[in-house]
């Protein structure tokens, strides 16, 4: 791995900060407190390319890697767009990845060279209210109709931008039955066809510029075309996008991380009580330097992951590392900021509680950090399984 300069990725970086700089906090604030998504802030990166940038370029894609995609998000959300920002556009540079890995010719053609110029949205549907994090039980299932198609059935929740998304990656049961195991589970790229699919929103805690919803499948026709891979094979071809999923939600809490520090560093150099700045004092100005340390070591792991991603190197405890890293790292900077500006933290007009929620989601979603914890005892250490 090459620690130099990488030209290229400066290049990125400058190019992103300058087309985020038009959207400044006021404009996160106010299309998350009005639940409104960011419109201006997406067509503005499609127009620059940056929603393809890791979708093959036969397909008008960028043809980057996941390291480049990851610093794309990394500095949308420093940008103070935090994860409204980044969520925006990660399903469309990222959820068709197993379109691009395992779909067929028809996929592909189909649907990459539209999500290449930002033109489709995608949502993802996996998770189940009464299988969560136990994917062997989802009961969503999808039935052959005779005619070479299939109709599903079932419910989803937690589907991230279901409401402006026109296909989903969904997940569903094609043989077997709940908690049987894996291997009667396949993917397709279904319509959200409104006269099948009930979209619900999700009330939640913060990043309301993005909706999560709830998403009940009612007899939804879908073409045989639309299966991605293999029938019965795909939580193996989700397992698949798994690990750059994880390298990008590192580069998005990181990138939240550094957008709290840098308030906080603002405001402790500015802000007077007892005739000096508070940054003069340990008890504020330590807690700053541990998350500007703790961010760029999460970074630093980040770019690991990516790299050995790129390369075609197993990285499942490198991407597993980098995401607990980069949610502990940002929830203790937002955290810190929080605490840094005191009473006013907790205003809105300072920004930082809107990345103090957000930076709370980071340690919860996709993957708890216990389970990420789990993974690195069983599979890295060889512990017993505990759950």
């Amino acid at each position: 791995m090459d620690f130099s300069t990488n030209e290229d990725h400066a290049a990125i970086c400058a190019a992103v900060d300058a087309l985020c700089s038009q959207f400044d906090d006021n404009y996160w604030y106010e299309c998350d407190r009005d639940h409104r998504f960011p419109w201006e802030f997406y067509d503005q990166m499609a127009v620059g390319g940056w929603i393809g940038i890791a979708i093959p370029e036969q397909y008008g894609g960028g043809g980057q890697g996941i390291a480049e995609a990851a610093l794309v998000l990394n500095r949308v959300a420093a940008s103070g767009a935090a994860m409204n920002g980044s969520s925006a556009i990660h399903l469309t540079m990222f959820g068709l990845n197993p379109v691009v890995k395992f779909g067929n010719d028809q996929l592909k053609d189909t649907f990459l060279p539209r999500a290449a110029v930002g033109d489709l949205h995608v949502a993802f549907g996996v998770t189940e209210p009464d299988a969560g994090t136990d994917t062997s039980r989802i009961t969503t299932r999808a039935v052959e109709d005779g005619m070479g198609g299939w109709i599903v059935n079932g419910r989803k929740i937690w589907t991230t931008k279901a409401l402006e998304s026109e296909v989903c990656l969904l997940l569903t049961r094609t043989d077997g039955e709940p908690g049987e195991g894996f291997g009667g589970l396949s993917l397709f790229l279904v319509d959200l066809d409104r006269e099948y699919c009930d979209i619900q929103p999700i009330p939640k805690v913060g990043r309301n510029a993005v909706a999560s919803c709830e998403v009940f499948y009612d007899e939804l026709p879908v073409e045989g075309w639309r299966m991605v891979g293999e029938r019965g094979r795909g939580f193996q071809h989700i397992l698949h996008g798994l690990n750059p999923e994880r390298i990008l939600l590192s580069g998005m809490a990181c990138g939240l991380g550094e957008a709290a520090l840098r308030r906080a560093v603002s405001y402790a150099n500015d802000r007077e009580v007892f005739g000096r700045k508070i940054g003069a004092n340990q008890a504020i100005s330590h807690p700053l330097a541990k998350a500007h340390m703790d961010l760029n070591a999460a970074k630093t792991m980040m770019m690991h992951a990516a790299w050995r991603y790129d390369s075609g190197l197993e990285c499942g405890e490198h991407a597993n590392t980098a995401k607990y890293l980069a949610a502990e790292a940002s929830w203790f900077a937002a955290d810190q900021a929080m605490q840094t500006h005191g009473g006013l933290g907790y205003a809105s007009e300072y920004h930082v509680e809107r990345y103090w929620r957000e930076a709370r989601l980071q340690r919860i979603a996709p993957v708890s950090q216990e389970m990420t914890c789990n993974y690195i005892a069983q599979n890295i250490l060889g512990l017993p399984r505990s759950y």
